[in-house]
């Protein structure tokens, strides 16, 4: 034996082995072969990286176990403090508290006059006074129908053309320039054009909201769908999913989440489109609460309508987001 061969053998790593063990090796080492002709390579974890059992069956022989890269847990298996739902309210409401006393004490001490900061108790006398008319409800329930209808129909006209752009080549060379265009053009541009359209009934405002809710559902769905693995696809189709199968199967359930995201979005738009939209000669609504309040000088009530606006898009972007929990669930 040669000297180099010597210091390579005593430099090699001294492991005790049996025959059982060495037989394992030969099994791992060797490809799998069908009728003589090899159809799967041999690789460090076996065949065609086929891993090792973690310990041979009837004996004490094998690799020893990796241990997973998971966090340990806390003593006692408690759960973090910002995972507790008691926290998450209270930091909620933090900021809203913390506001709400800064303008209390802001507007008390005089450092605003109230003509143009009014005080909290100012506001909800305010409140109060259009409730025992019965103004406030019925302008919230006007507000909300119109949002409402004007946010489904903006939806799903924007589901409908981001399906078609998405999906579709050809309608994605057709539609896109003009909707582009179109998405640029603002909201108070479209106010006079609907006014001599549909006059100033109901249609002309819930067509403008629709308006406002159909170009983020639109972009959103039409980009996500772009945007698909195409290994999803392929796969689909290699189940023998075509055409509409292969949507609801495999594409619709990939974009769900950016769907939901599209939905919560066009929802605030509605809302951000309703004082425009209650701009057309409206005589009730929260839109026509802050115009008829700026032109008396009733700040008190410009707050309120602001507030109530505020707390109706919190509350209705809450109950998207329950529907997204679900539908996660139920397709993605």
């Amino acid at each position: 034996m040669s000297k180099a061969d010597a210091q390579q053998r005593s430099d090699a790593p001294r492991t005790a082995t049996t025959p059982h063990t060495a037989s394992v090796d030969r099994e791992f080492a060797a490809p799998v072969t069908h009728d003589g002709l090899a159809i799967a390579a041999a690789g460090p974890l076996g065949p065609s990286g086929v891993d090792r059992p973690e310990r041979l069956p009837g004996s004490g022989i094998g690799r020893q176990p990796v241990e997973a890269s998971v966090p340990p847990a806390s003593s006692g298996g408690r759960r973090r403090l910002v995972d507790r739902r008691w926290f998450r309210v209270v930091g909620g409401a933090l900021i809203p508290v913390v506001l709400l006393i800064t303008w209390q004490l802001v507007s008390t001490s005089g450092l605003v006059p109230v003509s143009m900061l009014p005080t909290p108790e100012m506001v909800w006398l305010a409140a109060v006074d259009l409730a025992e008319r019965g103004l406030l409800g019925l302008y919230i329930a006007i507000s909300t129908q119109r949002v409402f209808l004007g946010f489904a129909f903006g939806a799903a006209l924007g589901l409908a053309f981001g399906a078609v752009v998405g999906l579709s080549k050809l309608g994605d060379i057709l539609l896109s320039p003009t909707l582009g265009a179109v998405r640029a053009v603002p909201s108070l541009a479209w106010v006079p054009l609907l006014i001599l359209w549909f006059g100033i009934a109901e249609d002309s405002k819930i067509i403008l909201i629709a308006i406002g809710a159909f170009f983020p559902v639109y972009t959103i769905v039409a980009a996500a769908l772009r945007h698909v693995d195409r290994q999803l696809l392929e796969a689909g189709r290699a189940f023998g999913l075509r055409g509409f199968a292969l949507f609801t199967a495999v594409q619709l359930p990939a974009v769900v989440p950016s769907v939901i995201s599209a939905l919560r979005l066009a929802l605030a738009q509605a809302w951000l489109f309703l004082v425009a939209a209650e701009l057309i000669a409206s005589s009730m609504g929260l839109g026509f609460l802050l115009v008829d309040s700026g032109n008396n000088g009733r700040i008190d009530r410009i707050f309120l309508a602001i507030i109530v606006l505020a707390l109706l898009g919190k509350l209705t972007d809450s109950l998207v987001g329950l529907f997204e929990r679900w539908a996660v669930k139920r397709w993605a």
